[in-house]
């Protein structure tokens, strides 16, 4: 599919929903939704983080970052403590169970990036990923996202 007008946005959308339902399916296994599964990613990276940073960084309203957090710490895969500065803001931590039930689901998620990326070479891949990240990078930083 080439995208209309040479716009790489659309055919980036569609490929983030296909791989995202494929990633979804596969995420099943280890009792995660797509975006429980990027917050206990993003939380391994940055301990600490906001439920503003989380709604950021997975492109959602603030309102529903909670929610999905309150589900994780629920499943006690995630603790909320009081922010040392700011008594308004708790930071997110990974529990040890996040942490592996983290351990556990990465590798299906990169048997599935493995498997959608046959054919394709390492300089591709990086050149792919370069461009994700410098577009990524490019975005003004704390802009909240908002889902197409």
């Amino acid at each position: 599919m080439n995208p209309p007008d040479g716009c790489s946005t659309f055919l980036v959308r569609h490929a983030w929903l296909a791989l995202r339902g494929v990633v979804a399916e596969a995420l099943v296994q280890h009792d995660l939704s797509v975006a429980q599964f990027a917050s206990l990613l993003m939380l391994d990276e940055g301990p600490g983080l906001s439920v503003a940073d989380v709604a950021r960084k997975v492109s959602t309203a603030r309102q529903s970052a909670n929610e999905m957090l309150g589900g994780l710490e629920r499943a006690g895969l995630v603790e909320r403590r009081p922010h040392p500065s700011d008594r308004r803001t708790q930071q997110i931590f990974l529990t040890g169970a996040g942490r592996q039930r983290l351990a556990e689901a990465v590798p299906t998620v990169r048997e599935v990036e493995a498997r959608l990326a046959a054919g394709f070479t390492a300089e591709e891949i990086a050149v792919v990923n370069a461009w994700l990240q410098r577009m990524t990078e490019a975005t003004v930083e704390g802009e909240e996202i908002p889902t197409l």
